[in-house]
């Protein structure tokens, strides 16, 4: 390559403020300097950039289709640069986060998270059988957001975000989708479509045996087993909630609730390892735990206050 991104710069340079002159006191050079650097520049790609035959320099047709080349390089070079920065800041060139929870409640965060760090890539898990501590135990992800476990594993840290509700759901033509209450005992008569982190592990989730359980690794998977009558499931509502306002579901009232939603925690997750922490996954913890993680309730109150 012949020639320089100095060259190229000064060339972009001289378009935006209109003259040599111009691009010279915007640089703090003479007005010969720019006028070499230009010259030099349209000796080295073997074309004309400016027509000189007027007081101002104006583009010729070969230096408009040059100057869009000439911009696109600079914008690589600058993109670059800002990404050699964070690095230099500590960032990892990415983070892996563990998510179990509907993903509309991360997304302010996350949408932040990309303004302030456009450098650092960002996988999002959705782990198998839905263990978010196991990932973040085995160094798999720097940070896990789950709904809460009863217990965690001594080398974990957590802190609560908030809580959301849990709705049970069943098909508009399910034997339960009639009825003004369902108990525990009416439950227990049909099969359960269990989401395979909560089958056992939700505070209260021992009050929801049936004798017979299909159990999924996603969410997805659930809500479209629920809408073909396979049976009734336990969901965050925030989930389906537009599926409930278009009537492909319908939520159950049990009499053990009959007046409270069910609320469950949703926890942040870290390891205590002494792994340095680099700016970008400290930024996310602190974010996160400011962004609290709520819904409105039956009664128009947030779940998290």
């Amino acid at each position: 390559m012949r020639f320089s991104l100095d060259q190229l710069q000064v060339f972009a340079l001289v378009v935006e403020t209109g003259s040599f002159s111009a691009a010279a006191r915007r640089l703090g050079k003479t007005q010969s300097t720019v006028s070499a650097a230009v010259a030099n520049l349209e000796i080295d790609l073997g074309v004309p950039l400016f027509d000189r035959s007027s007081r101002n320099p104006a583009l010729t047709g070969a230096g408009r289709k040059l100057l869009t080349e000439a911009e696109a390089v600079l914008e690589r070079c600058r993109s670059l640069q800002a990404h050699a920065a964070s690095l230099a800041d500590a960032n990892p060139p990415g983070l892996t986060l563990a998510i179990e929870i509907p993903y509309h409640a991360v997304m302010p965060v996350l949408a932040e998270f990309e303004r302030e760090f456009p450098y650092v890539d960002l996988t999002i898990r959705n782990p198998v059988y839905g263990d978010v501590s196991e990932l973040v135990l085995q160094g798999e992800a720097e940070l896990g957001i789950a709904f809460a476990q009863p217990h965690y594993a001594p080398e974990l840290a957590f802190v609560q975000l908030g809580k959301l509700i849990m709705v049970h759901v069943v098909h508009p033509g399910h034997p339960l989708a009639g009825r003004e209450q369902v108990s525990f005992a009416d439950l227990h008569a049909y099969r359960r479509l269990a989401f395979s982190a909560h089958a056992d592990k939700l505070p209260t989730s021992e009050y929801l045996r049936a004798a017979r359980v299909w159990r999924a690794e996603s969410y997805l998977a659930l809500v479209e087993m629920v809408k073909s009558g396979l049976g009734w499931a336990t969901l965050p509502r925030q989930l389906v909630r537009a599926a409930l306002e278009r009537g492909e579901l319908v939520e159950l009232d049990l009499a053990a609730y009959p007046y409270t939603d069910w609320l469950v925690s949703v926890d942040l997750i870290w390891a205590k390892s002494g792994r340095p922490q680099g700016r970008a996954e400290q930024w996310l913890r602190q974010r996160f735990r400011e962004n609290m993680v709520f819904e409105v309730d039956r009664r128009g109150q947030r779940t998290t206050r």
